[in-house]
Protein backbone atom coordinates (compact mmCIF):
# COMPACT_ATOMS: atom_id res chain seq x y z
CA UNK A 1 0.00 0.00 0.00
CA UNK A 2 1.16 3.36 -0.70
CA UNK A 3 1.47 5.42 1.88
CA UNK A 4 -0.80 8.23 1.82
CA UNK A 5 -1.88 11.04 4.31
CA UNK A 6 -3.93 9.41 7.19
CA UNK A 7 -6.64 11.87 8.85
CA UNK A 8 -7.19 10.84 12.48
CA UNK A 9 -9.90 12.50 14.57
CA UNK A 10 -11.56 11.10 18.11
CA UNK A 11 -13.79 12.18 20.96
CA UNK A 12 -12.50 12.62 25.00
CA UNK A 13 -12.65 9.47 25.42
CA UNK A 14 -10.59 8.47 22.27
CA UNK A 15 -8.34 11.40 22.76
CA UNK A 16 -5.74 8.78 24.44
CA UNK A 17 -5.63 6.28 22.20
CA UNK A 18 -5.51 8.87 18.98
CA UNK A 19 -2.02 9.67 19.98
CA UNK A 20 -1.32 6.55 20.05
CA UNK A 21 -2.81 5.73 16.37
CA UNK A 22 -0.76 9.29 15.07
CA UNK A 23 2.87 7.75 16.67
CA UNK A 24 2.12 4.24 14.74
CA UNK A 25 1.50 5.82 12.21
CA UNK A 26 4.23 8.62 11.85
CA UNK A 27 6.63 5.34 12.74
CA UNK A 28 5.51 3.37 9.76
CA UNK A 29 5.92 6.23 7.15
CA UNK A 30 2.23 7.89 7.15
CA UNK A 31 1.60 11.79 7.07
CA UNK A 32 -1.12 12.53 9.63
CA UNK A 33 -3.57 14.63 9.87
CA UNK A 34 -4.77 15.37 12.97
CA UNK A 35 -8.78 17.07 13.23
CA UNK A 36 -8.61 17.04 16.95
CA UNK A 37 -9.14 17.30 19.67
CA UNK A 38 -6.45 18.39 21.58
CA UNK A 39 -7.07 17.41 24.79
CA UNK A 40 -9.24 15.04 26.45
CA UNK A 41 -11.86 17.89 27.62
CA UNK A 42 -15.23 16.54 26.89
CA UNK A 43 -16.48 17.20 22.97
CA UNK A 44 -19.31 15.79 20.42
CA UNK A 45 -18.49 12.89 18.33
CA UNK A 46 -20.36 14.06 15.36
CA UNK A 47 -18.04 16.77 15.19
CA UNK A 48 -14.90 15.21 14.88
CA UNK A 49 -16.34 12.63 12.85
CA UNK A 50 -17.91 15.33 10.32
CA UNK A 51 -14.41 16.56 10.10
CA UNK A 52 -12.52 13.37 8.88
CA UNK A 53 -15.31 12.54 6.31
CA UNK A 54 -15.07 15.90 4.81
CA UNK A 55 -10.69 15.49 4.90
CA UNK A 56 -11.59 11.89 2.43
CA UNK A 57 -14.59 13.54 0.79
CA UNK A 58 -12.21 16.99 0.10
CA UNK A 59 -9.22 14.51 -1.34
CA UNK A 60 -7.13 15.77 1.87
CA UNK A 61 -6.33 12.11 3.27
CA UNK A 62 -7.34 8.96 1.18
CA UNK A 63 -7.16 7.24 4.46
CA UNK A 64 -9.05 7.41 8.28
CA UNK A 65 -8.84 6.51 12.16
CA UNK A 66 -11.36 6.92 13.90
CA UNK A 67 -12.09 7.01 17.55
CA UNK A 68 -14.67 7.52 20.37
CA UNK A 69 -15.30 5.35 23.51
CA UNK A 70 -17.48 2.54 21.82
CA UNK A 71 -16.31 3.64 18.35
CA UNK A 72 -19.82 3.37 17.19
CA UNK A 73 -21.16 6.92 17.24
CA UNK A 74 -17.88 8.02 15.29
CA UNK A 75 -18.45 5.09 12.67
CA UNK A 76 -22.30 6.29 12.43
CA UNK A 77 -20.92 9.79 11.82
CA UNK A 78 -18.13 9.29 9.31
CA UNK A 79 -19.81 7.10 7.56
CA UNK A 80 -22.63 9.43 6.55
CA UNK A 81 -19.83 10.78 3.94
CA UNK A 82 -19.89 9.71 0.58
CA UNK A 83 -16.36 8.78 0.04
CA UNK A 84 -16.11 6.96 3.36
CA UNK A 85 -16.39 3.31 3.91
CA UNK A 86 -15.37 3.25 7.67
CA UNK A 87 -15.56 -0.18 9.62
CA UNK A 88 -15.44 -0.61 13.54
CA UNK A 89 -12.51 -3.75 14.14
CA UNK A 90 -12.63 -5.09 17.54
CA UNK A 91 -9.61 -7.59 16.36
CA UNK A 92 -7.01 -7.54 13.61
CA UNK A 93 -8.89 -10.20 11.67
CA UNK A 94 -11.93 -7.41 11.10
CA UNK A 95 -9.33 -5.03 9.63
CA UNK A 96 -8.07 -7.04 7.70
CA UNK A 97 -11.39 -8.43 6.63
CA UNK A 98 -12.35 -4.77 6.25
CA UNK A 99 -9.74 -3.63 3.93
CA UNK A 100 -9.91 -7.12 1.97
CA UNK A 101 -13.51 -7.85 1.05
CA UNK A 102 -15.24 -3.82 1.51
CA UNK A 103 -12.40 -1.80 0.09
CA UNK A 104 -12.79 0.04 3.89
CA UNK A 105 -10.55 3.33 3.98
CA UNK A 106 -11.13 4.64 7.34
CA UNK A 107 -10.54 2.16 10.48
CA UNK A 108 -12.53 2.97 13.48
CA UNK A 109 -11.65 2.02 17.06
CA UNK A 110 -13.69 2.04 20.52
CA UNK A 111 -11.31 3.48 22.65
CA UNK A 112 -12.76 1.94 25.78
CA UNK A 113 -13.07 -1.45 24.47
CA UNK A 114 -9.73 -2.36 23.39
CA UNK A 115 -6.16 -1.80 24.01
CA UNK A 116 -3.41 -0.57 22.53
CA UNK A 117 -2.23 -4.41 21.52
CA UNK A 118 -5.43 -5.09 19.69
CA UNK A 119 -5.25 -0.92 18.69
CA UNK A 120 -1.99 -2.23 17.14
CA UNK A 121 -3.05 -5.30 15.89
CA UNK A 122 -5.91 -3.56 14.01
CA UNK A 123 -3.61 -0.79 12.46
CA UNK A 124 -1.03 -3.41 11.74
CA UNK A 125 -3.58 -5.75 9.67
CA UNK A 126 -5.91 -2.50 7.88
CA UNK A 127 -2.90 -0.79 7.15
CA UNK A 128 -1.02 -3.71 5.35
CA UNK A 129 -3.64 -5.42 3.33
CA UNK A 130 -4.97 -4.46 -0.06
CA UNK A 131 -8.37 -4.50 -1.70
CA UNK A 132 -9.30 -7.61 -3.02
CA UNK A 133 -11.12 -6.52 -5.54
CA UNK A 134 -12.99 -9.25 -7.94
CA UNK A 135 -16.29 -10.82 -6.54
CA UNK A 136 -16.03 -7.72 -3.88
CA UNK A 137 -15.60 -4.90 -6.76
CA UNK A 138 -19.38 -5.05 -7.22
CA UNK A 139 -20.59 -5.49 -3.30
CA UNK A 140 -18.77 -2.38 -3.03
CA UNK A 141 -20.18 -0.74 -6.15
CA UNK A 142 -23.27 -1.40 -4.78
CA UNK A 143 -22.49 0.29 -1.63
Amino acid sequence: MVKEIVAIASDHAGYEMKSFVQSYLEKNGFQVLDLGPESDSSVDYPDYGHALGAALDNGEAEYGVALCGSGIGISIAVNRHKSVRAALCQNGLMAKLSRKHNNANVLVLGARLIGAEVANDCLNAFFNTEFEGGRHELRVAKI
